[in-house]
């Protein structure tokens, strides 16, 4: 393995985004978000870390030549001199840009991800980048652990529609709480809010110990026409309610979230290994 040299400081903001219940539009979410920034000026990367199964360069009708996996070889050999910015797969609609940073197209490629080359990937972006939004799978593996000890805003995405997907967002929750983060770190943010349902939302929150940090409302026809299109709803030419949601949601962000300074500082405290297993 090459030798590593001294990394520069990282200062972009890293927003993950999280769920223990699978199709709860975590993708949507990210890459509208990625949009949003991007349109406000600011230097985005999406990251695709859901490493079998990424939908980001699907729903964003890219194809990339370069993935994760091409990162993790080139770093192999070069260690940090490797510049992660070259793997970049660009993104652009109607004048607005921002990078992607694509999963492994290949199963046995996914497979061999080591998260360490991970992490180095992202802080080499913090370095290049304002913003650094990361889709994840929805479970507990040691690279979502390492990225949401990374993170700076972690969105955790969750619907209200059967008692199944209510019991895993409680035990995302409960286990968010263990890991001692602080408590503005963690977003609970609700997607398809108004979907049909005779689960009451104040029942839910009670069940969470704690309110939702933003709503979401349910568009499925602005969803799937998006999806289909490969344009972000907040880059739409028609206004609708959940490109707005979503525009209200990066509002928020912008205005509020830790400074990266902060961040870092909060990271280094300790481990999620230390804080597991202590």
């Amino acid at each position: 393995m090459a030798e590593m040299t001294q990394a520069a400081p990282a200062n972009g903001i890293v927003i993950t985004f999280f769920s223990t219940a699978s199709a709860v539009g975590k993708t949507l979410v990210a890459c509208n978000m990625a949009s949003e920034l991007a349109r406000e000026g600011y230097r985005v990367c999406l990251v695709d870390f859901d490493l079998q199964f990424g939908d980001v360069c699907n729903y964003l009708k890219l194809e990339p030549l370069r993935t994760l996996a091409d990162v993790q070889r080139t770093m192999q050999v070069e260690g940090d001199s490797c510049r992660v910015q070259d793997f970049l797969t660009p993104y652009e609609h109607g004048g607005v840009h921002f990078s992607v940073l694509a999963s492994p197209t290949k199963l046995e490629e996914a497979y061999n991800i080591h998260h360490d080359y991970a992490v180095r990937a992202v802080r080499k972006l913090q370095q290049s980048f304002d913003y650094i939004l990361i889709d994840m799978t929805s479970m507990f593996s040691t690279l979502n652990l390492a990225m949401l000890d990374l993170s700076t805003i972690v969105t955790f995405l969750g619907i209200v529609d059967f008692i199944p997907t209510i019991k895993n967002m409680k035990i995302g929750m409960d286990t968010l709480k263990t890991l001692n983060y602080d408590k503005n770190k963690i977003r609970l943010v609700l997607n398809r809010s108004d979907s049909k349902t005779r689960i009451g939302l104040a029942d839910v929150q009670k069940l969470l110990g704690e309110p939702f940090y933003h709503v979401l409302p349910n568009d499925f026809r602005a969803a799937s026409d998006s999806i289909r299109d490969g344009v972000p709803l907040v880059l739409a030419p028609k206004q609708n309610a959940l490109g707005e949601a979503l525009k209200e949601l990066v509002a928020r962000y912008t205005n509020h979230s830790s400074t990266p300074a902060e961040a870092e500082e909060k990271q280094q405290e300790s481990s999620w290994l230390s804080r597991l297993f202590s």
